[in-house]
Formats: C-alpha cells, sequence, structure tokens
C-alpha cells in the first residue's frame, strides 16, 4: 500500500467516522427523549435520504471533476450536519444532521472510490486496492461510536445534562477537517476524454447488463443485513438496560472484526474468486442472523456482532472489483452511483419497515426474516460465477 493510498483511507475513516459517530448519538438521544422505535426508524432512514438523491448526480460530477472538487463539498456538509447537533440537540435538528452527514458520505464516497479503482491495474490489484480501501469504513464504524458512546456516558453526567451529546457531535464536527488536510497532496488523474462524436449516455443503461443487474441484487441483500444490524442492536441494547459505551462497543466489535478480515484480504487475493466470496458470505449471515436475537448477554451479543462482521466484511471489496471489471472506465462514477443509490433507498426503506415489524412482530421476527431473504438469495451471487475471466488474475475490464 503507497503513501497516497493510505492518505486517501485515513481521510475516509475521519470522514465516515463523522456520520457513524452521529448516526449511534442521534437514535440514542432520540430514545432518552422518549420518542419511539419508529420515530428512531425514520431518524436512521434519513442517514441514507440524501444519497438516494446525490448518488448519480454525484457520480456523474465525479466522473467530470476527478477526487477533489467532491470531497471539499462532502467535508463542508459533514461539518455543518453535525455542527448543527451539538449546537441543537433536538429531534429535528437531529434529522437535519442525518441529512447532511449521511449526504456527505455517500458523496465523498463515490469519489474516492472512483479515483481508486481508476489507479489500480487488473482484476488482481482491484481486489487489492479495495480491500485496502475497505478498511477505512470498518475502523471508523468503530472510532465514531466507540468514542461517541464515551463521550455521551462521561461529559455532563447530571440528570437531564445533554452535554455528553453535545461532546460527542462537536467531535464528530471535527473530524472532517482531518479529512481536509489528508487529502491536500494527493494528486488528480487525468480526466477521460469522450471520443468524438459519441452518444450521451443515461446511467440507467447499465442496468441493461444482467450480470451488473445481478451484482445489484447481491449487493442489495448483503447491504440491508448492515442496516439490521445497525437498527436493531441500539434498540437491543436499550430495551436490556445496556449503558452507550456498551452498545458502542458491540458496533464497535462488528467494525474491528471487519477491518481485521479486510486487512488480510490483500494478501490472499490471488486464492479467492468474488462470486464466491459473495455466495458464502450470504449463507454465514442467514444462519447468523437466526441465532443473534436468542443471545441475551453483552458479551453473546458482541460475539456475533464479530461474527457477523468477518461475514460481512469480506462482501464491499469483491463487489467493488466486479463493478469495475463489469463497467466501462468513463463510466465508473456513474455505476458507483447508481450502487450507492440502491442500497441508500433501501437504506431509507428498510429502517421505516424494521421500525415497523419490530413493534408487531418484535426485533427477533426482524432478524430472522432478514436473514432467510438473505440466505435464500444466495443463488444470485452462485450465478455470478462465469461473468468474469477464470483467472484469478483477470483483467481490469472496461
Amino acid at each position: 500500500m503507497n503513501r497516497e493510498l493510505a492518505r486517501i483511507i485515513l481521510a475516509q475513516i475521519c470522514l465516515h467516522a463523522c456520520m457513524a459517530g452521529t448516526r449511534m448519538a442521534a437514535p440514542l438521544l432520540a430514545l432518552r427523549e422518549g420518542y419511539s422505535p419508529a420515530a428512531v426508524g425514520v431518524l436512521l432512514a434519513l442517514f441514507a435520504l440524501t444519497q438516494v438523491f446525490l448518488a448519480m448526480p454525484a457520480g456523474r460530477y465525479a466522473d467530470r471533476h476527478g477526487l477533489r472538487k467532491p470531497m471539499i463539498f462532502s467535508m463542508i456538509a459533514a461539518m455543518t450536519g453535525a455542527g448543527a447537533a451539538m449546537a441543537f440537540p433536538v429531534f429535528p435538528v437531529l434529522c437535519f444532521a442525518a441529512l447532511m452527514t449521511g449526504g456527505a458520505t455517500g458523496s465523498a464516497v463515490i469519489a474516492l472510490q472512483r479515483h481508486v479503482g481508476r489507479a489500480a491495474h487488473g482484476a488482481l490489484q482491484l481486489r487489492q486496492v479495495f480491500s485496502w480501501l475497505s478498511i477505512g469504513p470498518a475502523i471508523s464504524n468503530f472510532i465514531g461510536p466507540f468514542s461517541a458512546g464515551l463521550l455521551i456516558d462521561h461529559v455532563g453526567t447530571d440528570p437531564g445534562s445533554v452535554m455528553g451529546y453535545r461532546a460527542a457531535f462537536l467531535m464528530m464536527a471535527i473530524l472532517p477537517l482531518a479529512s481536509w488536510w489528508l487529502l491536500r497532496r494527493v494528486q488528480e488523474l487525468p480526466p477521460i476524454i469522450a471520443a468524438p462524436g459519441s452518444v450521451p449516455t443515461k446511467t440507467w443503461d447499465l442496468l441493461h447488463d444482467p450480470k451488473f443487474r445481478q451484482l445489484m441484487l447481491v449487493n442489495w441483500f448483503l447491504s440491508s443485513c448492515w442496516d439490521v444490524h445497525t437498527f436493531v442492536v441500539p434498540v437491543l441494547g436499550f430495551e436490556r438496560g445496556m449503558p452507550a459505551s456498551v452498545i458502542g462497543t458491540i458496533l464497535g466489535a462488528f467494525a474491528i472484526a471487519a477491518a481485521a478480515v479486510r486487512m488480510l484480504l490483500p494478501l490472499i487475493a490471488n486464492r479467492v474468486r468474488e462470486w464466491a466470496v459473495l455466495c458464502t458470505a450470504m449463507l454465514i449471515t442467514g444462519l447468523l442472523f437466526g441465532v443473534y436475537p436468542l443471545t441475551t448477554t453483552a458479551l453473546a451479543m458482541g460475539v456475533c456482532s464479530v461474527m457477523l462482521g468477518v461475514t460481512l466484511g469480506m462482501v464491499q471489496p469483491m463487489v467493488m472489483s466486479m463493478l469495475h471489471q463489469l463497467t466501462p472506465e468513463a463510466r465508473h462514477g456513474e455505476a458507483l452511483g447508481l450502487r450507492l443509490m440502491a442500497i441508500n433507498a433501501s437504506s431509507v426503506i428498510m429502517p421505516l419497515l424494521f421500525g415497523t415489524a419490530g413493534a408487531i412482530i418484535g426485533v427477533a421476527g426482524v432478524f430472522w426474516i432478514t436473514g432467510a431473504v438473505v440466505g435464500t438469495g444466495a443463488r444470485a451471487a452462485w450465478l455470478l460465477k462465469d461473468s468474469l475471466p477464470a483467472s484469478p488474475h483477470g483483467s481490469h475490464g472496461s
């Protein structure tokens, strides 16, 4: 891993941790203020809502302008959202913070993934660089919730005080400044010049490829599992009387496990095939979701969280490698935007369904239904086995 990739990963960690910490602190504050799980589901859905509408424009913008400009706008938006929650820690402003930090993270990740994918050469290097890049969100998903939980529990502990939440949101607002500092020296890649007389394309045209559609379906199945885990763990922990720092640690254990397996992936990238990893991950996730709601202690929840982190942590690098091989280089930003729009449209709808379903059948039922769906959906990953070159060192398709 070279220095420039390291700077990109660290910048992604700082910006993503801003959103992850806000996403952990805001629902806890809402629950503390007496809002229902359904209201918390709405709040969590808003972290993805902006990305639904911005993803495809952000992808096209990244195709035209590269890395730096999208990242600057994203950093400003993230600081604005977290700073507003710090100044006014009330439910409507928490919703605004969710929109801003979620949208900022989505736009930034498209620009970063596009930049890294263009810099890679060959399928093996794609798997390696996306494995390194995917470590960033896994680490930030630990740093953000864990640090926010500590601040909530240990700053302003007087009854009725929200100083701990203010401190957490303030820290989240500062983190994007580090991203800006880290990206100052990253070199832009040369722009892709359209061929003379080329016909303008529409993003939706990418869906004409059946293999691309199957990849998007697999990605949706697995991303919904992240949404279930993010939504259900704080609700389960709150119902069982666990403090914020323990809930944050359980979520953090998931993130550490995902980061650990992603650190291993670059070392074994020449021994794995994308479709096989995705199919295995779907089957194991289905089994873990059947067991998770039966756990009753923080330790048992933490063990399940770690195992789920290992399983789901392998997914994103494989999806990103396949996506870059299945789409033209000039349209990588559009493809990334379409992927992000699809999974975040799900992230808007699914928490609303989780909140409603949780109120009717309980959070255990949400886990079991999701596990059954993702387990049976493993066939879609199996069907991807013939979409890429047979050799693990296959070429970088364009």
